[in-house]
């Protein structure tokens, strides 16, 4: 396919531009900053004009895509100010949303969170592991904005039958290099019980997102998106049994088991994590 990315030159970006490519997909990598090159054009995502001109067609580069995956975004609570994070994460998912509908492309990817489930959880889950099911408990600005963009998608695919816009709620993404520290989570359990203990690898992160752009369907749907495992040596069931007594664990989990449930990804999207902190520490 020949694949637009937003934000490919961030954290996650990186790993999903490379795999795509490595799959034979053409892929062009649309952000306000990276290395100059036949694959990256600068685009301010906050310029509709822009994105619009940026998707339809650049001279010398490409003709128009096949599909979106938007990953730009400031990417995580207090980095800038409440209303700078909601202007620009709004603005530029509503852009690239809208030029993707009219530039004709019917299959978006972009980068939900698993900050819609309630993160940090200083107010209990509602069940444990916690998964797609209840309704989204957004705790910050940057998780109103998750939220509403997903609501959009919502609207949109009810607007266009054809479409498809696949939310993927991306937990902490990580690579080899972030490894290192894992270790020292296990002196104290409370430094990330905000989002039980989850996390996923970029480059397991990357296979979700190429899995999503491969499934044939409209409409809109979501997933949570984690490795198999949790950051912790400790057994997920005891951590879940000292940190969040009153809650309820709705089903046997094993011994690190991710407590983000991945099973709808498994099941609908046939994802499978390759990649564990434990490989390399």
């Amino acid at each position: 396919m020949r694949i637009a990315v937003t934000g490919g030159s961030g954290k996650l970006g990186q790993s999903v531009v490379r795999r795509l490519r490595d799959e034979g997909n053409q892929v062009m990598n649309l952000d306000h900053s990276g290395a100059r090159g036949p694959g990256f054009t600068r685009v301010d995502l906050t310029d509709y004009g822009q994105v619009v001109d940026a998707v339809m067609g650049i001279n010398d580069r490409h003709d128009g895509f096949d599909a979106v995956v938007h990953l730009a975004a400031i990417p995580a609570p207090g980095m800038l100010s409440d209303v700078a994070t909601f202007h620009n994460n709004m603005l530029t998912t509503f852009h690239v949303f809208q030029a993707a509908r009219r530039a004709g492309i019917k299959r978006v990817v972009y980068a939900s969170s698993e900050t819609t489930l309630g993160l940090p959880f200083d107010i209990d889950p509602p069940y444990i592991p916690v998964d797609e099911e209840y309704p989204a408990r957004p705790e910050s600005t940057y998780s109103l904005v998750k939220h509403l963009e997903e609501q959009m998608a919502i609207q949109l695919t009810r607007w266009d039958p054809q479409l498809g816009i696949t939310a993927l709620r991306f937990s902490n993404v990580m690579n080899p290099e972030d490894y290192a520290e894992f270790p020292s989570f296990d002196a104290d359990p409370m430094l990330r019980k905000w989002n039980l203990w989850g996390y996923i690898d970029g480059r397991d992160g990357a296979q979700a997102v190429s899995l999503a752009l491969q499934r044939d369907s409209t409409g809109f749907d979501r997933f949570i998106i984690a490795a198999a495992d949790t950051v912790m040596s400790r057994s997920s069931a005891s951590l879940a049994a000292d940190v969040y007594p009153g809650v309820e664990v709705t089903r046997q989990v094993g011994e690190h088991e991710t407590l983000l449930s991945i099973d709808k990804a498994r099941r609908v999207l046939g994802y499978e994590p390759d990649h564990s902190w434990r490989d390399h520490v």
